[in-house]
């Protein structure tokens, strides 16, 4: 099985990637749980979205797990949440910064030794660039395509454009563009 833990700020999108990443896996053949866990959090206050995927059945429905990708989109949330809580050994990080690998691994001392599995991009510019928006959500689904390798990029961005396709073909575009860049820019 497949954990992924999102970090974000209610109203960055990580639910709505979240899903957007079930609906994609869905389409594959696995078995996909896309949830989120938070109170009666206004648009700002910290929040954890996660996705599980499988083979089999997924019959976990705790919040708990050990995840193999941890998605951190509020940059400021390195810096102020668990991100290495319950990590293993060979769990990734992706996070939104405008630092380096280097810069952002000396500032957290959690992550210092765990450099070589620590990811970077800038998905918050990223977004704004290509969207319009500061929602980060997209460019994050790219990076962690290249990351994991779970998907060919060709293959995620049409299984994307069907869920998103009730938008105007601007923000399809855009979209498209986001996760594009994010995919060719994390390191």
């Amino acid at each position: 099985m497949i954990e992924i833990r999102w970090h974000s700020r209610a109203g960055q999108g990580a639910v709505t990637g979240a899903k957007g990443l079930g609906d994609v896996v869905s389409t594959t053949g696995k078995e996909v749980q896309a949830f989120a866990l938070y109170g009666s959090a206004k648009r700002g206050a910290a929040m954890r979205a996660y996705n599980r995927i499988d083979d089999e059945p997924i019959i976990n429905h705790e919040k708990f797990m050990l995840p193999d990708y941890v998605l951190v989109i509020d940059p400021a949330l390195a810096f102020t949440d668990k991100i290495t809580e319950n990590d293993k050994g060979t769990t990734q990080y992706i996070v939104t910064t405008h630092l380096s690998k280097d810069e952002l691994v000396a500032q957290i001392p959690e992550l210092q030794d765990k450099k070589d599995r620590v990811h970077v991009v800038d998905c918050i510019q990223i977004s704004l660039d290509e969207i319009g928006r500061a929602i980060p959500n997209a460019p994050m689904l790219g990076a962690l395509v290249k990351v994991s390798g779970m998907f060919e990029l060709d293959y995620f961005l049409d299984a994307m454009k069907r869920v998103l396709a009730k938008f105007p073909q601007k923000i399809i575009d855009g979209n498209m563009r986001a996760i594009t860049r994010a995919y060719n820019e994390v390191n």
